[in-house]
């Protein structure tokens, strides 16, 4: 790498970093599309293995966070990331037999149903449950599964699918739905990551300077949502406008390239 490209990694990082503290869960769907267009990783398998590495430690390091501040459910949390390991295994073992450019188009229309689910998330008044049901639990594991297979596909967190899903499984408030979806993000992610490394997709180098750039990023983005915290809708209403945009710029790039 050039020191362009080297600072292009870091900015991009900072800049998925930031909307994550900022917005909340879906921010790291721009960590694929920055990989491919700003910091020039030219194969997308690699991207979004690459991006699989630096999500799940963001997502470990904001899950320390709210973890010492005692907003994880963990016994809601763990059952979802147990299936979701599961889910993630097969779903990414699936994404790398799908072609680069095919897959980048199911990508786009991944990152409009986020933008989509941003502006219809509402807040959830739920309370934790003391102990798990057999009924919940099944609800958990199960859509831990499903989506960690969507999130291992994709390479993605997934966190836009796994809050939701813990509010309906177990009816969880959103602040402590958010905070456990983490855990769920982080193992998922690094399931992801291990099966492209094994396979010799991830930049390594890459994946530090992002993970930097996100660490900083995020702590300037919470520091942000906390004086911005009146203007949240319009913010995500901004962030979910910037998805559509790089969607449609995705799937116009994939598109020339398939007829081509």
């Amino acid at each position: 790498m050039n020191p362009l490209a080297d600072v292009a990694a870091v900015l991009s990082g900072s800049t998925v970093g930031f909307s994550l503290g900022l917005v909340g869960g879906g921010g790291s769907i721009l960590a694929v599309p920055l990989l491919l267009y700003v910091v020039g990783v030219g194969e997308p398998h690699l991207a979004i293995g690459t991006s699989a590495v630096a999500v799940s430690a963001n997502a470990f390091a904001n899950l320390a966070n709210h973890g010492r501040r005692g907003n994880v459910a963990w016994h809601c949390a763990a059952v979802i990331a147990v299936g979701g390991i599961f889910g993630a295994a097969l779903g990414s073992e699936g994404g790398k037999y799908v072609e680069g450019q095919e897959l980048l188009l199911l990508f786009a229309i991944v990152m409009i149903v986020v933008g989509v689910a941003m502006l219809r998330r509402k807040d959830s008044t739920g309370a934790v449950p003391k102990r798990l049901t057999p009924i919940i639990v099944a609800r958990l594991a199960g859509a831990g599964f499903a989506i960690g297979a969507v999130a291992g596909f994709f390479g993605i967190g997934g966190g836009f699918l796994i809050v939701p899903g813990l509010v309906f499984a177990a009816g969880l408030p959103m602040l402590k739905a958010t905070a456990s979806s983490l855990l769920a993000v982080g193992t998922c992610a690094l399931t992801t990551a291990v099966s492209y490394a094994l396979s010799g997709l991830v930049d390594w180098p890459v994946a530090a300077e992002f993970i930097a750039g996100g660490i900083v990023g995020g702590m300037l983005g919470i520091w942000a949502a906390t004086r911005l915290a009146h203007h949240k809708r319009a913010l995500t209403r901004l962030f979910a406008g910037i998805i559509f945009a790089m969607a449609a710029y995705m799937m116009y790039r994939s598109a020339v390239l398939l007829a081509s």
